[in-house]
């Protein structure tokens, strides 16, 4: 007889990451994706700290998602592999997935009007913010930290030591939409 029992702290598959592992891996992904998210907040981008985490969290759910399957996967594959099926196991197509959707969403962020283009940087943070939270979300700490330092270093130091060259940063528009878009 099978007994099942289901909790709230219990993974729902047997494999992949626990729940303290999981509070770990989105608790990451806020701090780090958090700091991006504020500096865009204060330089009043169109996707601020709400937005970047927002994304980030879903990239993070997904990477677990995609984590704890590839787990029960494998479990399942050295079974089959006994039986002497062969078993192709692919880790990233769900990830792809994230890729192609972000890209969508950072192109909403991009606004042309007769003075150029604006809010390139915001989508390139909202992409980062998915990427930093597909590696938190896939256990890849390291890697997280890592851009997430390197993001934050060059959205505010790097762009500090520009503004003492030549190199100048082209300002936003004030309020989106208070220019002629085509003339």
């Amino acid at each position: 007889m099978i007994t099942l029992t289901l909790s709230v702290f219990d993974n729902f598959l047997t494999d992949g990451p626990s729940f303290w592992d999981m509070l770990l891996r989105m608790a990451l992904t806020a701090f780090f994706v958090g700091l991006i998210g504020i500096e865009r907040q204060m330089r009043h981008k169109i996707a601020g700290v709400t937005t970047h985490l927002m994304v980030a969290f879903g990239a993070c759910g997904i990477a677990i998602l995609q984590d704890a399957l590839y787990q029960q996967a494998l479990g399942l594959a050295v079974g089959l592999a006994e039986a002497g099926v062969a078993v192709n196991l692919e880790r990233q197509r769900i990830i792809a997935q994230v890729v192609t959707g972000v890209g969508f969403l950072g192109a909403g962020t991009i606004l042309k009007t007769s003075n150029g283009i604006y809010g390139l940087t915001t989508a390139a943070t909202l992409f980062l913010a998915a990427m930093i939270g597909v590696c938190f979300g896939m256990g890849a700490y390291v890697l997280g930290i890592i851009l997430s330092l390197f993001s934050f270093l060059f959205l505010t130091g790097f762009r500090k030591l520009l503004e003492l060259t030549a190199i100048k940063h082209t300002k936003s528009p004030d309020i989106i939409g208070s220019e002629v878009v085509e003339k």
